[in-house]
């Protein structure tokens, strides 16, 4: 793991960047940008009560006149956008700034259904590549969900694959849409010159009180730039802190009313019966298969089940709703999810960061957004890339900045089976005849491991 790095800030080279954000929803990334010194200049975004936070909460932004345009993006207006951004800041095309988002993500979320780029809303992605190509900022930065890491570009749902089913296509199999987006990234770094590195971060890593693996995006025509290193560890090792907890995170949170959705009766029932930290495996025997229905006859670790959280750990994921069944955030001590203030707080949210709308419009803008520290360090970098003096190494290339990263997804099978006793054909022979006799690798992404590992310079557990 890499030593903490030493931060810089544009204020620092008495300077500013100036920063457009697409896809801005609540400003999560955005806030923690200007964190790092940059000043926010223009926002997108088309959901009306995120489009209503922003502007309730301008007082709060380093510029408190940013240019907002509330309307849908798409592939046939984003130049007609772009012109307006630019217009309206009196920005320059190929100018230095930062272009910033976090295209939708429920396509690739492993807690959706995995639609994938057959999904209109992943559209999103192109859209963001056409505004680089229109805007040409010195710098780009894209942040996703890990699920992209594996996504395919058709879903084939677990119980139509193995023997009795067809083979599967190229299109279904794990990953194929990740090297889609990789290709469109490649073409944009060779057609402009970008160099364009990406790896997976915790957030926890960066000082966020909540384990949130994200996938990040980071373009630079200044060419090759180091990651920052993580500031926080599990265990507080090699000069980091530990990783923050929910009790250090919510202590002296100003929420006398908390604003929740209640959990239903049955829940709360059950929760009752489970303790701090625990989830339905807690329950007594009798009750768990009945308390999380047809989960108990699946796999995996169904840990979100029932779960009411820890005081002396960091959160898990804050998500949408956190009374989903699935991905449940009970309050450790409480029969009730976390508030909305809470969630904000775990995200990193200032607590005069107000949010409009219903209770789950209001969870949604939190759920959607990105910790502050994880914008924070990126927009450290960023700045300490500007400073610099040997530019444009590794210009026009794309690479994972993370090889073991980039090892761990080469290995990946290019598919996954039910288990042997969900399988409607259970023989072993059979199963890896249908896995091609055990050729189960996914390819592709080989080519870009471009740089040395030494050059990357991003370490990773």
């Amino acid at each position: 793991m890499l030593a903490v790095q030493k931060f810089y800030t544009f204020d620092r080279m008495n300077s500013t960047i100036n920063l457009i954000s697409l896809f801005s929803g609540a400003l999560g990334l955005d806030l923690g940008l200007e964190q790092a010194g940059f000043v926010l200049k223009a926002a997108v975004e088309c959901n009306q009560f995120a489009i209503q936070t922003i502007k309730d909460n301008k007082d709060n932004l380093k510029n408190k006149k940013p240019i907002i345009i509330d309307r849908p993006m798409s592939l046939k207006n984003i130049t007609e956008i772009c012109d307006e951004i630019l217009k309206k800041t009196t920005l320059k095309k190929s100018g230095c700034y930062v272009l910033a988002g976090a295209p939708p993500c429920q396509p690739f979320s492993t807690a959706g259904k995995r639609a994938s780029l057959k999904d209109s809303r992943s559209c999103g992605f192109r859209i963001f590549f056409k505004a680089i190509r229109i805007l040409k900022p010195k710098f780009f930065v894209i942040e996703n969900v890990k699920g992209i890491l594996s996504a395919a570009k058709k879903h084939r749902p677990l119980a139509e694959r193995g023997p009795g089913f067809p083979q599967l296509t190229p299109d279904e199999e794990h990953g194929s849409a990740f090297i889609e987006l990789l290709d469109d990234i490649e073409k944009l770094c060779k057609d402009i010159g970008y160099c364009c590195s990406w790896g997976l971060i915790n957030s926890a890593d960066y000082g966020a009180p909540q384990v949130r693996e994200r996938v990040i995006f980071i373009g630079s025509l200044d060419g090759h730039f180091i990651w920052p290193g993580p500031t926080h560890s599990k265990g507080g090792n090699n000069g980091t802190k530990k990783w923050v907890t929910l009790r250090k995170a919510l202590k002296g949170i100003n929420d006398p009313e908390p604003v929740y959705n209640k959990f239903n009766k049955r829940v709360s029932n059950y929760l009752e019966l489970i303790p701090e930290g625990s989830n339905w495996r807690a329950l007594p025997n009798n009750l768990q298969r009945k308390a999380i229905g047809a989960a108990f006859k699946s796999w995996g670790g169904r840990s979100g089940f029932l779960r009411r959280l820890s005081w002396e750990k960091s959160a898990p994921t804050i998500t949408n709703n956190p009374k989903t069944k699935a991905t449940m955030l009970c309050h450790p001590t409480e029969i009730r999810p976390l508030s909305v203030r809470e969630c904000a707080r775990l995200q990193q949210f200032p607590d005069k960061w107000n949010f409009f709308g219903s209770v789950a419009a209001q969870y949604k803008q939190v759920g959607n957004a990105t910790p502050l520290s994880i914008g924070e360090a990126i927009g450290h970098a960023i700045a300490k890339a500007a400073r610099k003096k040997n530019k444009g190494r590794h210009a026009k290339k794309l690479y994972c900045a993370d090889p073991m990263l980039l090892r761990r997804i080469i290995q990946r099978p290019k598919t996954m089976l039910n288990p042997v006793k969900m399988r409607k054909i259970k023989s072993i022979e059979k199963a890896k005849s249908w896995l091609n006799n055990g050729e189960n690798k996914r390819k592709g992404f080989e080519k870009y491991e471009s740089i040395s590992p030494k050059e990357a310079a991003l370490v990773f557990k």
